[in-house]
């Protein structure tokens, strides 16, 4: 079985990257979600429940991982972040392994927040930015209600500039509009399609 042609798809916060996630898997294309990868292993069950439990035990409530306790820890301890990612990268590395192995198509897209801050876009065959404005993005993320104007420039302060994604980036998707996205997105499978017949 040959391994699929790899797109990593990757952009900051509100930039539109699962909305764009959900228009590859309108075209057919299968999608690995990180963020789903690390909601598996901290349910109940879930393979980052043991080793979390070890290292802050109180963060594990009825069986799962409580994200609140993790966040709190980590606005206490400088420390937490590194511990959190050497239990959490791994395993999230682990689950996108098996989607691949298990996945028996030409094309998958990998949905993956931090792709160049966890050095992951070395492993794909082409990488896609989703990208817009930053008064677009500020104004999308502020309108989900679910964070404060604070919050939000905490996260981009953490996040690779918008800018130096683009630059990274094989391929730019602008999300200013839905019709803008689609027609790059379905200009990117075309590529993809062309290379694959090349190769």
């Amino acid at each position: 079985m040959s391994r699929p042609f790899v797109i990593g798809l990757t952009g900051s916060i509100g930039m539109g990257k699962t909305t764009t996630a959900q228009m590859f898997a309108a075209e057919g294309v299968p999608v690995w979600d990180a963020d789903a990868a690390v909601h598996r292993i901290y349910a109940p069950g879930g393979a980052a429940v043991e080793p979390l439990r070890a290292i802050c035990p109180n963060a594990i409530v009825d069986g799962a991982v409580d994200r609140n306790v993790l966040k709190n820890w980590l606005a206490k301890d400088d420390t937490a972040l590194k511990q959190i990612e050497a239990v959490v990268h791994p395993l999230v590395a682990q689950d996108r392994a098996r989607f691949l192995r298990d996945t028996d198509v030409p094309v998958v897209l990998l949905d993956i927040p931090l792709l160049f801050e966890t050095g992951a876009d070395a492993q794909m065959d082409l990488v896609a930015v989703v990208s817009t404005s930053s008064e677009a993005q500020r104004e999308r993320v502020l309108a989900r209600g679910t964070m404060t104007p604070d919050q939000f420039d905490a996260i981009l302060a953490k996040q690779m500039p918008d800018e130096e994604k683009r630059t990274r980036a094989d391929v730019v998707i602008p999300t200013d509009t839905i019709e803008g996205a689609q027609a790059a997105v379905k200009q990117v499978l075309a590529q993809v399609k062309e290379r694959s017949s090349h190769a």
